[in-house]
């Protein structure tokens, strides 16, 4: 009875003892798995902070240089230099997708504390009309025209929205939300980054010649420059009062991210559920989700920031923190390009950026004669 009892008790599926140790199994493995994916991510990761510190000793060498342009330079060199382009693609992938894609979903959550509500009643009823309808005619008329000329896969959806708002952080926002391709996403920021840096050298010579006082040449560089630190590096040209002027604009544009992001993920979410009808009994097709959890967390760190109660160390310390995230997560971006892949569209890709530059500093240029 006793060795009956016992065999009974070991080979029962739902004994307690059988139950214990089936969990503590399914708890060891469980652990092992998250282990073993900390150490597959630890690479690409310890190599996205290594090319973040790169990027900002170039800042620090040259600073008409932007730390964000570095980083993506340095990703694309990292990708493509003989020594080390193995590993970059290899071991190293997995943590710099992660770098790419959660470092920059963090970023722009801070991101959100650059921005508060009295710095939008500041700029007054008519400067937000005009930055709203430079950001809408931006983004309309760069996806129209992407996808006139035949960019592949999501590459006008990103390249509108980075021109439209704020450079690789709206293209890193979009492409979570759209779930975009990680090659889309490194090819729109390297054209988008390369356009907003050539702003830093070309916006400042048209500002005699266009007739722009220095807070009008601010307003136009807030309102036409992709990035905010490009905006800062071209507005600082003309003095105080043009530096003030272009970031209190480009903030406003900066804060038109959360809508964007949301009107997008609506299109995407009709679009889902027209495929679904067509294939009524197929295969189901995944909602997007409606407003990502970052573009929310963002929206918080606007709220929070408008309540005043942060002191000026502690939003310091954030905007620190937002750029070296960003910073790391551009690297990790810019070692997803490649370089044969992208000279396949490299005509249509730089005819676009041309004509988005014309078309957001040609409207952004109106909009503040109009509005001065």
């Amino acid at each position: 009875m006793a060795l009956t009892g016992t065999t009974e008790h070991e080979t029962d599926p739902v004994g307690s003892a059988r139950t214990g140790h089936g969990g503590a199994a399914r708890a060891d493995r469980t652990g092992a798995a998250k282990r073993a994916g900390g150490r597959k991510v630890l690479p690409g990761l310890i190599a996205a902070a290594l090319g973040a510190a790169a990027a900002w000793a170039v800042h620090w060498l040259v600073p008409a240089v932007p730390a964000l342009t570095a980083a993506v330079v340095l990703g694309i060199a990292a990708a493509h230099l003989p020594v080390i382009r193995d590993r970059v693609r290899g071991a190293a992938r997995p943590g710099l997708s992660v770098a790419g894609k959660r470092l920059m979903r963090l970023g722009i959550v801070l991101l959100g504390l650059k921005l508060s509500v009295q710095d939008v009643r500041e700029l007054g009823w008519p400067s937000l009309v005009m930055v709203i309808a430079v950001v809408a005619a931006t983004f309309a008329g760069t996806w129209w025209l992407g996808r006139r000329i035949g960019l592949p896969g999501d590459q006008p959806l990103l390249i509108a929205a980075g021109y439209a708002i704020c450079g690789a952080s709206a293209i890193g926002a979009v492409s979570a939300a759209t779930r975009s391709d990680e090659e889309d996403a490194a090819a729109s920021v390297a054209l988008v980054t390369l356009c907003g840096t050539l702003a830093i050298a070309v916006l400042p010579l048209l500002q005699h010649p266009l007739g722009l006082s220095d807070p009008e040449f601010g307003r136009w560089v807030g309102a036409s420059v992709h990035d905010v630190g490009q905006v800062v590096a071209t507005a600082q040209t003309a003095g105080p009062a043009a530096l003030g002027d272009a970031v209190l604009v480009k903030l406003m544009r900066v804060a038109l991210l959360a809508p964007l992001v949301a009107l997008v993920a609506i299109g995407l979410r009709r679009r889902a559920r027209a495929q679904r009808a067509e294939r009524a009994g197929g295969e189901r097709t995944a909602k997007p989700t409606l407003v990502p959890l970052f573009v929310v967390g963002f929206l918080v760190m606007i709220a929070v920031r408008s309540t005043g109660w942060l002191p000026a160390g502690v939003l310091d310390g954030a905007s620190l923190a937002q750029e070296v995230l960003l910073t790391a997560a551009l690297f990790g971006l810019g070692s997803a390009v490649h370089l044969p892949t992208l000279a396949r569209t490299g005509g249509r890709a730089a005819a676009l950026g041309v004509s988005a530059w014309a078309v957001v500093a040609g409207v952004s240029y109106a909009g503040v004669l109009l509005t001065t």
